[in-house]
């Protein structure tokens, strides 16, 4: 079983989420608003080609845009991989929590 790490995790379900205005800026823009952490390019990048290889993304380079000086944005979209991957580690996370103690409110461990 290949069990995505939650960095990758989150960079799926970022893509899934923004659709057709899936690529960097945006995505980090909203794994910011997600987990409050101004991420670097790096921290983002690497693991979107790292999913890329391992077949839970594509992706496709924009035409080149003024507003960008003549630059082209790289777009993302979710494989049938890439959505089965989500699909395994939600089952997973299910199951890791299924039985456990509620931790709500006032909430504190037992004591041994």
């Amino acid at each position: 079983m290949d069990i995505l790490s939650r960095m990758e995790e989150l960079i799926l379900l970022s893509v899934w989420k923004l659709q057709d205005e899936a690529y960097g800026l945006e995505i980090r823009k909203h794994l910011y608003e997600l987990t409050g952490q101004d991420l670097s390019v790096g921290a983002v990048y690497v693991p979107l080609k790292r999913l890329k290889k391992r077949g839970y993304l594509e992706s496709w380079d924009s035409e080149p845009t003024d507003e960008r000086g003549g630059r082209s944005k790289r777009f993302f979209k979710l494989t049938q991989k890439g959505v089965g991957a989500l699909q395994q580690v939600k089952t997973v996370q299910e199951h890791a929590w299924s039985g456990l103690p509620d931790i709500g409110f006032g909430w504190t461990p037992s004591k041994s």
